[in-house]
């Protein structure tokens, strides 16, 4: 067997993980990244655990879910959407252990993880060929996958706090400003032929800032322009949503084969 026919065979063989990408999908990945914003918060700030030790255990909780993932034989809908949810914790807190703990600050943290991202892109498409979301058939694709996820979730609590804060717009008017933008990209996606693997990554980078804004405007106190529900009631509710949303969308299809157009 020739080196060609090898690496055919083993793409053959290569389970697909990923869900299908439907309305369904950017519901349960917003959902998510509110949980991520909320639950990092409830750590690292409620619970008085700090940015550093929250990163450490977050990271850590990353690193064991993306190793049952990656160990998987088919889709996992609960285990696929806790590993984004690891994503988005972890990301939230690495977020603000680069920005006010390093004290780089929200302009120069978010420079750097546009570098990191874009770095990541750059080498998927140099070392796999292309940056497909929809099929990925071999483990390098996979493991690209899901480090590009977690520092485009971490880039989105960067930007989300950036705009809540320094922008002067506050929680409900950043919410606001990430939505417009987000009503664009659906906008070219129905009347355009822009790529749809960009629209992906732009949409998939803007849900956590949308989150992460929706979920401070959950959280912060009144005298901050929020509603004070606490991270931690927030965190339990959205949790409670996700579970059912999943629930509901995995009832329809229960092995889903991830489609992007």
């Amino acid at each position: 067997m020739t080196s060609s026919e090898s690496t055919d065979l083993t793409k053959k063989d290569f389970i697909n993980k990923l869900p299908e990408i439907t309305a369904a999908f950017w519901f349960m990945k917003i959902t998510a990244t509110t949980l991520g914003e909320t639950g990092g918060d409830w750590l690292s700030m409620t619970m008085k655990v700090g940015y550093g030790v929250s990163t450490a255990i977050f990271f850590g909780m990353f690193l064991l879910l993306l190793g049952l993932q990656l160990l998987a034989k088919r889709h996992h809908a609960l285990l696929y959407w806790f590993v984004i949810i690891a994503t988005s914790t972890a990301g939230t807190t690495m977020s603000d252990y680069m920005d006010r703990t390093l004290e780089l600050g929200y302009t120069k943290g978010a420079a750097i993880l546009v570098t990191i991202l874009l770095c990541l892109l750059a080498a998927w498409k140099y070392t796999v060929g292309n940056v497909e979301v929809s099929h990925i058939h071999s483990r390098k694709a996979e493991i690209f996958y899901w480090m590009t996820i977690l520092f485009s979730n971490t880039l989105g609590t960067a930007a989300g706090d950036f705009l809540a804060d320094d922008s002067g717009l506050g929680f409900l008017g950043g919410w606001m400003l990430v939505t417009g933008i987000l009503a664009v990209v659906i906008l070219l996606y129905f009347t355009t032929k822009t790529p749809r693997i960009l629209l992906f990554w732009i949409a998939f980078i803007l849900t956590r800032p949308f989150g992460a804004t929706f979920g401070d405007l959950l959280t912060k106190s009144h005298e901050k322009g929020g509603l004070d529900l606490g991270t931690a009631y927030s965190s339990m509710v959205l949790l409670g949503i996700l579970i059912v949303a999943i629930m509901v969308a995995y009832r329809r299809s229960p092995e889903p084969v991830a489609q992007l157009s």
